[in-house]
């Protein structure tokens, strides 16, 4: 070949290749469009499913929401119509069983939002609303309403099948998960591991469905969930089988959203109910709140009428589940929330019925409220609501109580865990309701005390009928939408509270949504009432302000003749957020288990009582056919009164006195008034006399050597079984100066010498190191005041050797005073015995360290605002 014709060839390649190539390429690419359009019209030609042949195999639950249940596997198909969509709805959750430190008991209120359905393209979405903004709609601004929230998606699902009236898609992946409530609670990560107990992760392959009900106004889905940790710390209580393989029983409720009538009412600081907190975003008032309270929707079927029935009254169906000799009793007390009612207006706003053992209808129907009785070793109670988070109007309710609550048994660890040194779990939800844990061991240490002064059958009896009636009514009130009244107990004085003409017309507290002490008399001889048990002045005037109907033009100004009532000295109100316990708190008479307006006089009264009855258990609770379990039992409930009125009397200290009035109440208090001076040395002498002098604990001392609780198996395996006499009242002790002690404490002290108190930090640690150290006889110091008297001082020690502490500077520099002059007092200390010689060397060389630490530790400023 010449180069002539070589050369055209390479120019023929060069030139038709790539034209020969394109043409290839274009012609594969018409086959594949040919082979996709042959394909996509081979689908769109193929027959869809039919929503029939799709449940075919499964069980069909109709109510506001339609479900399928597959009869093979259990799996659910939920059915959305075409009306449901983007139409509110409520969800409600509540546990049914698990772990009771995570409060997955039985009937405990959890989540309550609102949320709509939506179809895009071919899925399914689930949304949740935002309801924590109000927008008038008359402002402008109300057109870029909730512009910045973003929406909650938390379930997307495609369509699996549908007709003309709606569609089907898969329940599985929404019930048998966490999308709608997540189970595992939250924890701060500077908790160290193992505090709290440890779910571990989601089994979905165990978990499965307990129960599908459907009503006309509510659709509850049942799950028991499955939860595993392969390598669990903390290992749980009595209630946990294997901590590896753990189940939490859940409902889910989907509720009708309401569309009637209903009036939201706006809630006031004075007075105490659940709410709705709503932001104003179209006011320019401060502060910018429209909160709602929940209460029911009651109307009057005579408006005109003072007093009227309701157009629909608020019915209460007690459960057959409930014990026989019980029955009355709740039947009776319930009635007696109509007193209060009355007040608004209302004849006959309650209506107690008690369901027969025929019954047909299921309690899990929203339309029925109901009181049940279950039975665990928890002993609790609880009384949730279903409300509209849009208004606040309550839908329903459920109480629970727990049979537990009739043993009144009392244990060693109670002691602890029912003071105040509560789980970290415990406080994050601020409706929940521990009353049950004290008010056992209160009903114990009136068991303790009706037997120690021969009381009559007939008395015994009517401790129970009011122990009962007082639990019925405070969870009725959380019904009602009360808050608890943790202040009105300081309703009565000492001596009123002994007179049964009194008690029986307003209570023992104004409230019956207090947690208070045991009502008891030192004198045998005369009669007392134990419990509230009616409705008291503070329930009826809180139900007259949630309640009341107004014309709409006269309510603002009849809401505020009610309200202006709260300077009532009957009608006192502090909830849960204002207890005062160490680092929180400042006004002292919002306290549990704590009784009258004279505390620290009430506390001395009580601590004589206990002091009295100890000497007498022995006789009265050592019997020849029976173990020393029911003596242990009443003496832990009698020391438990001690640790209840210590506590309540150590926050007089430092304490601040709260007035919510309004100005123009003219109350004649201030926002803010320190606790005289006076009053709060007499509660350091009560304490100094009864918790830390030498003989504080003398009138136990007999009983020491028979405290043996029954042996049960193996459960001193891994221990000693002896009474740790020494730790219970260092307890007792140490919780009471670590209170005193506190930063939070000692700073509210220097600040409010700036606003009335006179009782200053060097004061106090100069009485408190009286108590403890002073009255020692012969040089002999015993064993609960060698370890009040080491655990003081290394208290002191951390703080003064500890530069980078959070102390104001006027405490330290008391602090540090403090520490030089017990140095002083205990070198100057006789010590005739060995225990007592080692124990001033012990404390000589505990200071020395500290006060040694202090001087050449470098000096760093923090900031403690």
């Amino acid at each position: 070949m010449n180069q002539k014709l070589l050369l055209i060839i390479l120019l023929f390649i060069g030139f038709e290749f790539p034209m020969l190539l394109q043409a290839q390429i274009k012609k594969t690419n018409l086959k594949k469009e040919t082979t996709i359009d042959s394909v996509k019209v081979a689908k769109d030609t193929t027959k869809k499913v039919s929503l029939q042949e799709k449940v075919k195999s499964s069980q069909k639950i109709t109510g506001l929401f339609t479900l399928f249940q597959d009869t093979a596997n259990g799996s659910i198909q939920m059915y959305i119509t075409k009306a449901q969509l983007n139409k509110e709805y409520i969800y409600q959750s509540f546990s049914l069983g698990g772990p009771a430190e995570l409060f997955l008991n039985q009937n405990m209120i959890r989540e309550t939002w609102v949320f709509t359905v939506r179809k895009v393209f071919d899925r399914i979405e689930w949304i949740r609303t935002n309801t924590n903004f109000y927008f008038d709609p008359n402002n402008p601004i109300s057109k870029a309403a909730n512009a910045d929230v973003s929406d909650a998606i938390f379930y997307s699902e495609k369509v699996m099948a549908e007709d003309s009236l709606g569609f089907l898609i898969n329940g599985d992946n929404l019930f048998l998960s966490e999308k709608l409530d997540p189970i595992r609670p939250f924890l701060p990560p500077t908790l160290p591991p193992g505090v709290v107990f440890n779910l571990g992760s989601l089994n979905k392959d165990k978990s499965r469905y307990i129960k599908l009900r459907s009503f006309p106004q509510n659709t509850d889905v049942v799950v028991n969930l499955a939860y595993e940790n392969a390598a669990p710390i903390n290992f749980g209580g009595r209630d946990i089988t294997d901590a590896r393989y753990v189940q939490v029983k859940m409902q889910h409720s989907f509720i009708e959203m309401p569309v009637n009538d209903y009036k939201p009412r706006m809630d006031d600081p004075r007075v105490g109910f659940f709410t709705q907190e709503v932001n104003n975003m179209t006011t320019t008032e401060i502060p910018g709140y429209r909160d709602y309270i929940q209460r029911w929707h009651l109307k009057k079927k005579n408006p005109k009428e003072a007093l009227s029935e309701p157009v629909e009254p608020i019915v209460w169906w007690v459960e057959n589940t409930t014990p026989l000799e019980l029955r009355q009793f709740i039947l009776e007390a319930g009635n007696k929330w109509n007193v209060a009612f009355e007040k608004a207006g209302f004849k006959n706003a309650v209506v107690m019925k008690m369901m027969s053992d025929t019954a047909s209808w299921d309690p899990a129907d929203i339309r029925y409220n109901v009181i049940r009785w279950v039975s665990s070793d928890l002993g609790y109670a609880i009384g949730p609501s279903f409300v509209n988070p849009r208004t606040g109007q309550i839908l329903g309710s459920d109480i629970t109580i727990d049979y537990g609550f009739m043993r009144a048994f009392t244990r060693e660890s109670d002691l602890f865990e029912a003071t105040g040194h509560q789980h970290p779990v415990n406080h994050l939800n601020p409706k929940n309701c521990s009353l049950g844990m004290g008010m056992r061991m209160q009903h114990s240490a009136g068991q303790a005390y009706l037997e120690c002064m021969d009381a009559t059958e007939k008395e015994f009896k009517e401790l129970q009928k009011q122990y009962i009636t007082e639990l019925v009514l405070h969870e009725m009130g959380h019904t009602m939408g009360l808050m608890h009244n943790m202040k009105s107990s300081h309703m009565l004085s000492p001596e009123e509270l002994l007179n049964k003409e009194i008690t029986g017309k307003y209570g023992v507290t104004g409230s019956v949504m207090d947690y208070s002490v045991i009502n008891l008399s030192p004198d045998p001889t005369k009669k007392v009432d134990f419990y509230t048990s009616i409705t008291g002045p503070y329930d009826a005037w809180a139900i007259e302000f949630g309640y009341t109907q107004f014309p709409e033009s006269e309510e603002k100004e009849g809401l505020a003749k009610i309200l202006s009532r709260s300077t009532d000295p009957k009608l006192i109100f502090g909830n849960d957020a204002d207890i005062t316990f160490t680092g929180s708190g400042i006004d002292p008479r919002v306290m549990v288990w704590d009784m009258s307006n004279d505390m620290v006089s009430y506390a001395e009264g009580r601590f004589k009582l206990v002091n009295k009855l100890m000497p007498t258990l022995k006789a009265r609770f050592i019997k020849s056919d029976k173990t020393y379990e029911s003596l242990v039992e009443k003496y832990y409930s009698l020391l438990y009164q001690r640790y209840g009125m210590a506590n309540s009397v150590s926050k007089y200290i430092g304490g601040i006195y709260i007035d919510r009035s309004l100005p123009g109440q003219n109350s004649g208090n201030q926002p803010y008034t320190p606790v005289p001076a006076s009053y709060q040395k007499k509660a350091m002498n009560i304490l100094n006399n009864y918790v830390f002098s030498p003989n504080a604990f003398e009138a136990d001392a007999q009983l020491f050597s028979y405290l043996q609780s029954q042996r049960r198996g193996f459960n001193f395996f891994g221990g000693t079984e002896d009474p740790k006499l020494d730790g219970h009242i260092l307890g007792l002790q140490q919780s009471t100066i670590d209170y005193l002690l506190n930063a939070t404490t000692l700073r509210r002290v220097n600040n409010s010498s700036l606003y009335g108190n006179t009782y200053s930090v060097v004061e106090i640690l100069e009485d408190l190191t009286k108590g403890i150290f002073d009255g020692d006889q012969a040089g002999i110091v015993n064993i609960y005041r060698r370890n009040i008297q080491t655990k003081f001082v290394q208290k002191l020690g951390s703080i003064v050797g500890n530069s980078l502490n959070t102390y104001d500077q006027s405490s330290n520099a008391a602090l540090y005073n403090c520490l030089l002059s017990i140095q002083t007092k205990v070198k100057k200390m006789k010590a005739t015995d060995a225990q007592t010689k080692a124990h001033k060397s012990y404390l000589i060389y505990l200071m020395e360290k500290a006060l040694d630490t202090s001087k050449n530790s470098h000096i760093v400023f923090v900031n403690t605002f």
